[in-house]
This record gives C-alpha cells, sequence and structure tokens, in this order.
C-alpha cells in the first residue's frame, strides 16, 4: 500500500500528505531562485553584457543573474561599448549603469545553478577552481549549440520530472544540456576590451544569439 494510504472497503485511497519537515522548507526556500553566473576576464565587457541581457530577458522568472571576472579590475564600470551594446539588446538601464567589476571567488561559484563562461579558458579556470560544478559549467556558445538540439517541449518535460522547485528543474535541463553530444567548433566570444567598434560588434554578433538561446531554455524549464 502507498505510503499515506488509507485501507477501506473498496481499497486503499490516497491519505493526507506528509507535513513538510523543516528540512523541506529549507530545501524549496533555497532553491526558490536560479542563479545564473556569467564569467569572462575583466568583468567589464562580455560578461556583463551577457549577464545585464540574460537578466533582462528573464525578468518575470525567478532567475538572478550575476557576473564576475577572473582578473577583473575591481569596481570598475562597464565599458561604454558594451554598455551601448547591452542597452540596445534590452538590458535595464539601472543593471548597465551601476555595474562594477567583480573578481571571480569562490561562494560565488557554489551558489550558482548555472556557469557560463565567455571561452573554453573561462570555462576551464572555474573548473579548477570548483570541481564539482564541472557539469553546471559550459562556454555560453557551448550552452547554446547544445540546448537548440532540445525542444522547449523537451526541456519541459524534463524539468517536469525534477519537481516544483525552480532550481531543479533548470538543474535538470543543464544535465540535458550537458549531456547533450552536439559539440560548436566556435564555442568563445571575442574579447573586445581595448579594441575598435567593430571587435565589439563581432562579440555582439557572437554572444546575443547564445544569450537568446540560454534564455529560451531556461525560460522553457521554468515553463515561463
Amino acid at each position: 500500500m502507498p505510503e499515506h494510504a488509507v485501507q477501506t472497503p473498496g481499497g486503499a485511497v490516497p491519505g493526507p500528505p506528509r507535513p513538510l519537515t523543516r528540512r523541506d522548507r529549507r530545501r524549496m526556500q533555497e532553491g526558490a531562485l536560479v542563479h545564473i553566473l556569467t564569467v569572462c576576464t575583466g568583468n567589464v565587457c562580455r560578461s556583463p553584457v551577457a549577464a545585464t541581457v540574460l537578466a533582462a530577458r528573464l525578468a518575470d522568472l525567478p532567475v538572478v543573474v550575476h557576473s564576475a571576472g577572473t582578473h577583473a579590475p575591481v569596481g570598475t564600470a562597464i565599458t561604454p561599448q558594451a554598455g551601448s551594446i547591452a542597452a540596445r539588446a534590452g538590458a535595464d538601464a539601472a543593471a548597465i549603469e551601476t555595474h562594477r567589476a567583480r573578481y571571480l571567488v569562490e561562494p560565488m561559484l557554489a551558489e550558482a545553478d548555472l556557469v557560463l563562461g565567455m571561452t573554453a579558458d573561462h570555462r576551464d579556470t572555474v573548473v579548477q577552481l570548483m570541481p564539482r560544478k564541472q557539469r553546471q559549467v559550459l562556454t555560453v556558445r557551448e550552452f547554446a549549440a547544445r540546448s537548440a538540439t532540445l525542444t522547449n517541449d523537451e526541456i519541459a518535460r524534463l524539468a517536469d520530472s525534477a519537481g516544483a522547485i525552480p532550481a531543479q528543474r533548470v538543474a535538470a535541463a543543464v544535465a540535458a544540456v550537458t549531456r547533450s553530444r552536439m559539440l560548436s567548433d566556435a564555442q568563445d566570444v571575442i574579447d573586445p576590451y581595448r579594441q575598435s567598434d567593430a571587435v565589439y560588434e563581432q562579440m555582439a554578433n557572437e554572444l546575443l544569439p547564445a544569450i537568446d538561446e540560454v534564455a529560451r531554455a531556461i525560460r522553457a524549464a521554468l515553463r515561463g
């Protein structure tokens, strides 16, 4: 007989649901928000564009997007060219204006449900810093190429199998993307720092379509 079922003359019927324990409530609270971290080198060009645009794409969902750099000049604002690209792509003006470069540290990785590096070197640096996060770390273009092989319905079904907690739903989707055998030769987003406007536009052309695909996958996982 199933747990919480009650035996009656007509057979077993479901009894009242098991009360939530303190641990249950803590897990639900901890997983209520999905944390996504974007990583580049200086955290003044690529990763803040990725973070602010992705945050705008998912603003109606329980998702928090942060960014950091492996060699960040801490406290530095986003470059004007990168800020302009982010604004053009729909990022929140206040998020662009208030961004300040942060140095990548372990606590940021510990809370992240998905880490998106701008290059393979960034991805590898993250994995070296926290090996247990390996299955949650991809380059942004690698994630996009792999997730593109999954339909919205497929992602939603995988997420449904993980339950209702947002972070667990996204974890299921990320695991499916990680398992995909689709490989992308173009994994890196070019670094435009101190380069021409043309290089910044190349960055935008490489990065923004990948961000749109990440947003689609996360939205499908959360049925948003």
